[in-house]
C-alpha cells in the first residue's frame, strides 16, 4: 500500500503544474455605491495566471441587449475560443472582463438596461469610476492605455465604441461586432425597450458623436485602433456601413469586415478569434 500511495502522490505532483496552467472562467460581484446595488461580472483568466505573478493586458467584452455577463461564456463559447487562439500563439495571454448591463426584467430588458447613464441609473459613471479601477486592481491587470481594449456585440458593440469615443485616453483598441452605432429607429420593433434606454442611445450614438465632434475630439480618436465587423444580413448592416464611411471621410483609420451572416451567436463566435488577434497587436505596440 505504501508503494501505491507513493506512486499516486507522484502522479498528483506531476499533474499539478498542468492543472495550474489551465484557463479559468470565474463569477464575481462588486458592490457599487454609485448604483446602490451589487453588480455581477464574469472573468476569464488565461492559462498560467495563478502561477505567473505577472500583470496582464485586459479586454472588456460587452454583451448585447436582452443579455447579461454570462452570455459570452455560455452562448459565445468564449473560453474555448480564447484558449485555442492563445495556445496557438495568435493572441497574447490576457484577462477578459465581462460586465453586466442587463435590465430589471426577466428577459434582461426593461429599466437599467444599457451601458449609458440615465437620470436614475449612472451606469457609465459606475463603469469608469468604480468598476474598472476595482477589477484591474484585483486581477493583476496593467492599467495603462496600451494594455487595455474593449469590444462588444450589438448594444455592447455600440457601447464599446461610445466608451472609447468618450475616453480615447483609456483604450488602445476597440472592436464592435454588429454594433448599435446609429439611432434607435434601427432597433427591432416590438422589443421591450423603455424610453430611458432609447434616449440614452440617442444621446450616445457613435454616429452622432462623429457628426458633432470638434477637431480635438476627432484627433484623439486617431490614437485608438478601430475594428468593425457586421454581417451582410444583419438589420444593423446599413448603420455600420454608414459609420465606416464617416470614419474614413474624417481620416480616422478603421478596419471594417462585412461577412456572410446575420445578428447571431454563430456570427459573433466566428468573429471572436479576429477580435483577440486585433487587440493583441495593440497590446504589443
Amino acid at each position: 500500500m505504501g508503494k501505491r500511495l507513493l506512486i499516486f502522490s507522484l502522479f498528483l505532483i506531476l499533474l499539478a503544474p498542468v492543472s495550474a496552467q489551465r484557463s479559468q472562467i470565474l463569477a464575481d460581484t462588486l458592490h457599487s455605491e454609485i448604483l446602490g446595488v451589487d453588480k455581477s461580472f464574469t472573468v476569464y483568466l488565461p492559462a498560467g495566471f495563478d502561477t505567473s505573478g505577472e500583470e496582464y493586458p485586459v479586454l472588456y467584452l460587452l454583451h448585447g441587449a436582452f443579455g447579461k455577463n454570462t452570455d459570452w461564456g455560455k452562448q459565445g463559447n468564449m473560453k474555448r475560443i480564447a484558449d485555442q487562439v492563445m495556445s496557438a500563439g495568435f493572441a497574447l495571454p490576457m484577462v477578459v472582463i465581462m460586465p453586466d448591463a442587463r435590465g430589471v426584467n426577466a428577459n434582461g430588458a426593461g429599466e437599467n438596461m444599457g451601458y449609458y447613464d440615465t437620470p436614475t441609473w449612472l451606469y457609465e459613471k459606475f463603469f469608469f469610476e468604480e468598476f474598472m479601477p476595482a477589477v484591474e486592481k484585483k486581477y493583476r491587470i496593467r492599467s495603462d492605455k496600451g494594455s487595455r481594449a474593449i469590444a462588444g456585440l450589438s448594444m455592447g458593440g455600440g457601447g464599446s465604441i461610445s466608451y472609447a469615443q468618450h475616453h480615447p485616453e483609456l483604450f488602445s483598441s476597440v472592436c464592435s461586432l454588429s454594433g448599435l452605432v446609429g439611432e434607435p429607429s434601427r432597433l427591432r420593433s416590438g422589443a421591450d425597450y423603455v424610453e430611458s434606454f432609447r434616449e440614452s442611445v440617442v444621446a450616445n450614438a457613435p454616429q452622432r458623436f462623429l457628426e458633432t465632434a470638434d477637431k480635438e475630439q476627432l484627433a484623439a480618436l486617431k490614437t485608438v485602433r478601430w475594428y468593425l465587423d457586421c454581417g451582410d444580413d444583419d438589420f444593423l448592416a446599413e448603420d455600420n456601413v454608414r459609420f465606416f464611411v464617416t470614419m474614413k471621410k474624417l481620416g480616422i483609420p478603421l478596419q471594417f469586415r462585412m461577412r456572410d451572416g446575420g445578428h447571431s451567436w454563430e456570427y459573433w463566435q466566428s468573429a471572436l478569434p479576429s477580435v483577440l488577434q486585433f487587440v493583441s497587436v495593440g497590446f504589443a505596440r
